[in-house]
């Protein structure tokens, strides 16, 4: 909710037959309830369509729309969901109202095959973006211009979020939560959803080959050891060690089962627990640098300033829990605005290389 108590605009496009029950589902349970009590603002979620009235979705239930895409001219978050027919091109009037949105600002996010919405707007025309692991190689050949990434789970890109297949909508709504309201509302928002608040790897775990459950294995063991000691010095030595098996082994079971390699799954959880810390504690950074096990407050800085684009102070600041358990809200942009540009003010609007991908597979050589 903005600061004169105006709602955030949100805006689902769907069109008949191709709109996805499933991230129209994700969409809906993310932005459709009142979850002020979790730290996120007041929603005005809505669905919109080229022309309003009775659509159908992809498994054929009716869903009523009441606005047309002039509501997209005041939305602060718009949001394809699929499109599930390559051969139906998208109107020239909903490509150019997205292209308004994104000039004025707007946060356009894309789940499913709604990248090649985006794509047909030339939204995604230089930058890099996911659509689900099936459909990759299509999007990349009729899109050339477009960088597509088919093994991760979203791709941050700032003002343009492009999420991949069906359940990944899930964890590209988390993060968006994330990076705009703080881990305590993502982490509060996945408990009422009954899901991890984030999940390790990306969809390159999820093609062909099943994913092992690591908590019915000794591996399962070993990652919950190595979250309960992250201020000590671990080393896939060590956890190869405490899971009976060589490195190699170790490093190999490690990529197969979480779909990322021990160095970046170990930053992963530290910088996690740093989140919750600078948000729930008031412990000085440099402690926080030491308890997540980053050693030094310069070490903790700048790991975190590049991976979520803001120092740990300004986290902090703009995050910290008040008294009354309620998260600071984006600052006052008034209905019918000619600039809407919230998310510029929210963390992660400046990250650094100017994209995130859901999955870190970058952050350190494999074992």
């Amino acid at each position: 909710m903005t600061g004169n108590g105006r709602p955030l605009v949100v805006s689902v496009i769907v069109a008949d037959g191709l709109v996805g029950s499933f991230g129209l589902g994700v969409a809906a349970e993310v932005f459709g309830y009142d979850r002020r009590a979790m730290g996120l603002p007041l929603f005005d979620f809505g669905l919109v369509a080229s022309a309003p009235g009775v659509v159908h979705t992809d498994t054929g239930i009716a869903v009523t729309v009441e606005h047309g895409l002039e509501r997209l001219a005041v939305s602060d978050i718009v949001l394809v969901t699929a499109w599930e027919r390559f051969d139906r091109v998208p109107p020239v009037e909903l490509l150019d109202s997205l292209r308004a949105a994104h000039a004025r600002g707007a946060l356009i996010v894309s789940h499913c095959t709604g990248a090649f919405v985006l794509a047909s707007a030339g939204l995604l025309d230089g930058r890099r973006a996911s659509t689900h692991w099936r459909y990759a190689g299509e999007l990349a050949a009729r899109f050339p211009q477009v960088e597509v990434d088919a093994a991760v789970l979203y791709v941050d890109n700032g003002q343009i979020v492009t999420g991949a297949g069906t359940a990944a909508g899930v964890d590209t709504m988390l993060h968006l939560v994330r990076r705009e309201w703080g881990a305590a509302a993502a982490n509060a928002l996945a408990r009422e959803m009954v899901v991890p608040p984030h999940r390790d790897g990306g969809q390159a775990q999820f093609i062909d080959t099943p994913v092992a459950r690591c908590e019915d294995d000794l591996l399962g063991v070993v990652l919950d050891w190595a979250r309960g000691h992250l201020a000590e010095e671990i080393t896939v030595d060590a956890l190869a060690r405490r899971a009976l098996m060589s490195p190699r082994s170790f490093a190999r079971r490690f990529k197969i089962t979480t779909g990322t390699t021990p160095h970046a799954w170990l930053l992963g959880q530290r910088l996690a627990a740093a989140e919750a810390l600078l948000e729930g504690s008031d412990a000085p950074v440099e402690e926080i640098a030491r308890l997540v096990g980053f050693g030094t407050a310069a070490g903790l800085r700048d790991q975190f300033t590049r991976r979520r684009g803001v120092s740990p102070r300004a986290y902090r600041k703009t995050f910290r829990a008040s008294v009354a358990g309620r998260r600071p809200v984006p600052e006052e942009v008034s209905v019918g605005a000619p600039t809407v540009q919230l998310h510029r003010h929210w963390p992660g609007a400046g990250r650094v290389g100017g994209d995130e991908t859901g999955v870190e597979t970058g952050l350190g050589q494999p074992a």
